[in-house]
């Protein structure tokens, strides 16, 4: 549910921090509490992300579930269902109990998994905000149509887009990772 409240980012970041039970976003300024999700949704996320962190040098990169955020700067604060991060992104805050995971680098992997109340705004706006910060790789998967919507940037910074049914897909910015989709969906 979308609660039409502007703040800014240190009022946000201070909200956030007091109520960890709660999955507060900040989207230019308008802060929106992250919806409950089904069984379906939550199985894919973690799904997903033991694959992929199965697959890692899990001393250079690791993996966050529902947890964690990505500002874009302009005070917008997304918690992905799924995102990859190297390790050096995480010096400032790793080893301390009084801050916000938060990552504003660019990362390798960002993955929204669709749900019928997050559905519109994860292509809508969560894409493109994503896409200005620069990471690397963005999934859009659809565990009831079994799609998955990727975008990979390009040198030149665009980003080419496909839309996969099935088939393995090895990530652009993590070499050796690799997901299965047809064992995904038959999950």
């Amino acid at each position: 549910m979308a609660i039409e409240t502007r703040i800014d980012e240190e009022a946000y970041l201070r909200l956030a921090f007091a109520e960890p039970d709660r999955k507060w976003e900040l989207v230019d300024g308008r802060l929106r509490e992250k919806p409950a999700m089904t069984f379906r949704h939550n199985q894919w996320e973690i799904t997903v992300g033991f694959a992929i962190r199965s697959q890692l040098d899990l001393s250079v990169y690791d993996v966050r579930i529902d947890g964690g955020r990505l500002r874009k700067p302009g005070a917008t604060y997304y918690i992905p269902d799924v995102f990859v991060f190297p390790l050096a992104f995480a010096t400032e805050f790793k080893d301390r109990d009084d801050v916000l995971e938060v990552y504003d680098g660019p990362l390798p992997l960002v993955v929204e998994i669709w749900s019928r109340s997050t559905g519109d705004y994860d292509v809508e706006e969560k894409l493109a905000d994503y896409q200005a910060r620069g990471d690397a790789e963005i999934w859009r998967l659809h565990p009831f149509e079994r799609t998955l919507m990727r975008w990979v940037r390009q040198a030149d910074g665009s980003y080419e887009e496909s839309l996969l049914r099935g088939g393995v897909i090895r990530l652009a910015a993590l070499p050796g990772v690799a997901i299965d989709l047809d064992a995904l969906f038959a999950g």
